[in-house]
């Protein structure tokens, strides 16, 4: 699509020449003689960019530049001056233009700053919109989950993401600690600041207080340059301390200091520095174990523990595995270019009784690798690894019950099943499952499904 300009100036001779200049590269121009009916036409129109010159009746360029900008905030302006007005020029860069161009006008230069000019508005919205996928992508109306402990997951991100608190993410490995932690920042009041994750983990004991709080040069072997931690990076925004139980005790004292005096001293110095951003921890360990055997600080711990989030296990809610399931096939089937519908029903049954060791994170490993191989429009067990024994993981349950109850939990799970993907349409769900209509209010009531 080919960017919009209106060119303004009360020379008929300059303002033509500008136009069909323009015009031979493709753009599309509108001209104005005066500020005054340029800024009429911003009020009706929307321009790509304004290119004006300073000195005319009615309305000059400056004005037409500071009122414009106000009802076309994303219009780019370019000023036209004389080579002997610079100061008109950088008064017109201070008031919000993008550049000036000097009279007489050199066209091949007047081009090649539209270019530039362009190029920078494009990546500035490309930047943009990724920046709001990614905050779709968080968005805590995103995460997968309609169980019951998952909406009180939600709710807390809710509550939480509206003040400045210290929060605490535990649970298991693979449950999805960052992406709430990333939910919390995204929904804050810190979201267009940086969100930045370090695992505590993942560095030496060596190196790990410098990435956090950044060195100068001289300041240990290796530090041939003055470095900024991730603490100074994050300013503004928030910074997320991943499995803080493996943060070595001499830094937790350190870190103790920031969250309380809101500073922090980079490796090498004796200054302190301002540290205006927000903490977010995670663990899979019990910090208080930790803390009884010695090697978590109480009262870092305490600090850290203002609100704590734990996140449940996937066997603790599994009724949504079959959300997760689909989530993941729509995710993968996009990437792979794979027209997978969903999973048979044994498949179906033999995930909702497996034990993920690896919680989500192992559930969404087995789902893309069973679309890399499979050969139908739905997931057979044949298209999982040998690994994934639905008989050895529990299916059938190793405790051996009453087999009446056991079909009957199977039979249950699978009508409520396709209730959920003919959005509870009892006619639709009736006609998948090659049932008549009868049969399946007699089922759904024996079986007490209750049905919001």
């Amino acid at each position: 699509m080919a960017y919009k300009i209106l060119v303004v100036d009360d020379e008929d001779i300059i303002r033509d020449s500008i136009s069909f200049i323009l015009k031979k590269e493709g753009y599309v121009v509108e001209e104005a003689e005066n500020g005054l009916i340029a800024y009429e036409k911003l009020q009706k129109d929307f321009f790509d960019l304004v290119i004006t010159d300073i000195e005319m009746p009615q309305m000059k360029g400056i004005e037409l530049l500071e009122k414009g900008s106000l009802i076309a905030t994303q219009t780019a302006f370019v000023v036209i001056t004389a080579y002997g007005s610079l100061d008109t020029a950088i008064r017109a860069l201070r008031s919000g233009a993008s550049d000036y161009i000097l009279k007489p006008i050199e066209f091949d230069e007047l081009l090649f700053k539209l270019k530039k000019l362009f190029d920078l508005k494009s990546i500035i919205s490309e930047n943009n919109m990724l920046k709001r996928e990614l905050q779709r992508d968080y968005d805590f109306s995103r995460i997968i989950g309609k169980s019951r402990s998952m909406q009180k997951v939600f709710d807390m991100i809710k509550m939480v993401s509206q003040t400045d608190s210290t929060v605490l993410i535990t649970g298991n490995s693979g449950t999805g600690k960052e992406l709430v932690a990333r939910a919390i920042h995204v929904n804050s009041a810190r979201e267009k600041k940086p969100f930045l994750a370090i695992n505590c983990g993942a560095i030496s004991e060596n190196l790990i207080e410098s990435e956090l709080f950044g060195h100068k040069k001289g300041a240990f072997t290796g530090a041939i340059t003055d470095k900024e931690g991730f603490v100074k990076a994050a300013e503004g925004g928030t910074l997320f301390l991943d499995e803080v139980s493996e943060m070595p005790l001499q830094l937790q004292v350190k870190l103790l200091r920031v969250l309380q005096e809101k500073e922090f001293t980079p490796v090498g110095t004796t200054y302190s520095l301002p540290a205006d951003i927000r903490f977010i921890a995670s663990t899979n360990r019990n910090l208080q174990e930790q803390v009884a055997k010695g090697t978590f600080r109480e009262d870092l711990y305490y600090r850290l523990n203002v609100v704590e989030l734990n996140l449940p296990s996937l066997k603790k809610r599994k009724e949504d595995i079959p959300h997760l399931i689909d989530h993941f096939i729509n995710k993968y089937r996009a990437q792979m270019n794979k027209n997978i519908r969903g999973v048979q029903p044994e498949v179906l049954r033999a995930l909702s009784n497996y034990d993920f060791k690896g919680e989500i994170r192992e559930l969404e490993n087995l789902i893309e690798r069973a679309i890399i191989f499979a050969h139908s429009e739905t997931l057979t067990l044949a298209d999982f690894p040998e690994s994934f024994n639905p008989n050895k993981e529990g299916y059938p349950p190793e405790k051996i019950g009453s087999l009446n109850e056991y079909i009957e939990k199977v039979e249950r799970d699978y009508i409520l099943r396709a209730l959920e993907l003919n959005d509870y349409n009892k006619e639709k769900a009736a006609e998948a499952l090659e049932l008549g209509l009868s049969t399946l209010y007699r089922k759904i009531k024996e079986l007490d499904i209750t049905i919001d």
